[in-house]
């Protein structure tokens, strides 16, 4: 029995250890030889980093180590990550980029998780989508299998139909009005009452029939316009990778990307996530950003586009969106349902954003949508890990 958890344990001290060596680009081989460290003294060793005095770093670092290995204990080490998962997206840091205390944790439990039935799996939601987040923003390989989330189908609403059935309504009511102003311009030609009063119904009606004419004209156009004012298809949703972040130089508030879109030269664009994430944890990470908004200053520096990004409801977590491994640099993003040309450049005067943006959020599994549709790329769709959020 003694030889069996001994055999665990090393097991596990392998697989972090690697998963580490694997995030940072390390030959793994050489700290595997030091079979004799316990994981923190391992992780610190490759990490470089003085996490000694970190109290949340060395809490999972305990708990990585004391994971247990008998099912039903195993369940209750489960059950306890995912009650303090309800509210945090990762385990160190209150941003959203994975720690290292992330990844130990994640290799450490990852045995057990990818073996659980569904029924348990569904009784750890949030375990399950913090470790659908960790294997999607890391490239760890052949280390782990890969763990396959039962996500629920989507259809799309049919709003052109619905559009339709109303332009139809619409039609009838007019109809309507029409046949009851017939009546009283026949009585009116009949010569039953006098001159004059004949004269007075052959204006009435004429005025009906018109009055009727117009409000025909109006809910044909009135709807095709606004239709075309929200629809996402106006703006131009693009997969970006930034190749470079750095601090505005004159607002703290501010960073300065330098987003490569496919076009040749890296497009220059700042965002205000100085206060939810550093320069280098933006560097090297694939964005959706909207290219076609008018070129602009902020702040003496010229941006020339937006990044996307999921906030809660009261805007303490931000972070951009998620786009999935495999997705193009530079494909355009797409909305089942949804067809139509992108404006060239968006006009300002039009506030054709401020009226799209209310309908960007994310729904209740992270998965960005605009009016429910998700964001789609060819690798699948875009997501965050903060749920029911607004992007924009």
């Amino acid at each position: 029995m003694v030889s069996a958890n001994g055999g665990l344990s090393l097991e596990r001290k392998r697989a972090i250890v690697s998963a580490l060596c694997k995030s940072r680009s390390l030959d793994a081989s050489k700290f595997l030889e030091d079979e004799g460290s316990d994981i923190k003294s391992l992780s610190v060793n490759i990490m470089k980093t003085a996490y000694e005095n970190n109290e949340e770093f060395n809490k999972w670092v305990a708990f990585a180590e004391n994971f247990p290995s008998d099912s039903a204990a195993c369940l209750k080490g489960l059950s306890q990550l995912n009650e303090y998962l309800i509210n945090y997206s990762v385990l160190v840091g209150g941003g959203y980029r994975p720690s290292d205390a992330d990844i130990i944790v994640f290799s450490t439990v990852h045995p057990y998780v990818v073996s659980l039935p569904n029924t348990d799996r569904n009784k750890l939601p949030h375990v399950m989508r913090w470790m659908d987040y960790i294997q999607s923003t890391h490239d760890f390989g052949e280390l782990f299998e890969k763990i396959v989330l039962e996500k629920a189908p989507f259809d799309p609403p049919l709003a052109k139909q619905t559009t339709k059935v109303e332009a139809e309504v619409s039609t009838k009511k007019v109809e309507s009005s029409t046949k009851k102003a017939a009546p009283n311009a026949k009585a009116a030609n009949s010569g039953a009452e006098p001159e004059k009063k004949s004269d007075s119904s052959k204006k009435q009606a004429t005025g009906k029939t018109e009055a009727a004419t117009e409000k025909k004209k109006l809910p044909e156009k009135v709807p095709d316009d606004k239709e075309k004012e929200l629809s996402v298809t106006l703006l131009k949703i693009q997969v970006g990778l930034i190749r470079k972040a750095s601090k505005h130089p004159s607002a703290d508030s501010l960073l300065v990307e330098e987003i490569d879109v496919g076009e040749g030269k890296c497009r220059q664009v700042v965002s205000g996530l100085a206060k939810y994430c550093s320069p280098d944890e933006l560097t090297n990470r694939l964005v959706v950003l909207i290219t076609n908004v008018k070129p602009g200053k902020l702040r003496d520096v010229v941006s020339e586009g937006l990044v996307l990004c999921a906030s809660n409801a009261d805007h303490t977590v931000v972070e951009p969106l998620i786009v999935p491994q495999g997705a193009k640099l530079g494909e355009c993003i797409t909305f089942s349902g949804h067809e139509g040309k992108p404006e060239d450049v968006l006009n300002p005067k039009k506030k054709q954003l401020d009226k799209i943006t209310p309908n960007l959020f994310t729904d209740d599994k992270g998965v960005a949508t605009f009016k429910g549709v998700p964001f789609m790329t060819s690798a699948g769709p875009c997501t965050s890990t903060i749920p029911n959020g607004s992007v924009k």
